[in-house]
């Protein structure tokens, strides 16, 4: 097997096994971060309904014309502090940080960081 193979397997099988423990509930919902090579992306789910309540990524309106590189730590940083102050227009305070089997480091830890920040609790 090459080595690309193993590591997406890895973070699946990390993924999987945070997924197990972690849950949603709408009283404290789940923020879900995604990782592309480009981009990131930020939901907050509430997984009693399935439903996605508030999203940010690195293409939302207000950052993407203002990130001169949408994939890396400032840019995640950004999208962590978009997402903490539309949870909090939405009165939502606390959430459980689901980093989607990435390890957290880097841009993953700036996003949640800069959420933190922004006064978002987890």
């Amino acid at each position: 097997m090459n080595q690309s193979k193993e590591k997406y397997l890895a973070r699946h099988r990390r993924q999987k096994r945070v997924r197990t423990k972690i849950i949603g509930t709408r009283q404290r919902p789940r923020l879900a971060v995604f990782r592309s090579l480009k981009h990131i992306y930020a939901q907050i789910i509430d997984d009693e309904t399935g439903n996605t309540l508030i999203a940010a990524s690195t293409l939302s309106p207000e950052l993407k014309n203002n990130l001169p590189v949408p994939s890396n730590v400032n840019a995640a940083k950004e999208v962590g502090a978009l997402i903490a102050r539309r949870a909090k227009e939405r009165q939502i305070e606390s959430v459980v940080f689901d980093r989607g089997g990435n390890l957290y480091h880097g841009r993953i830890k700036a996003l949640a960081d800069a959420a933190r920040e922004e006064g978002l609790r987890f």
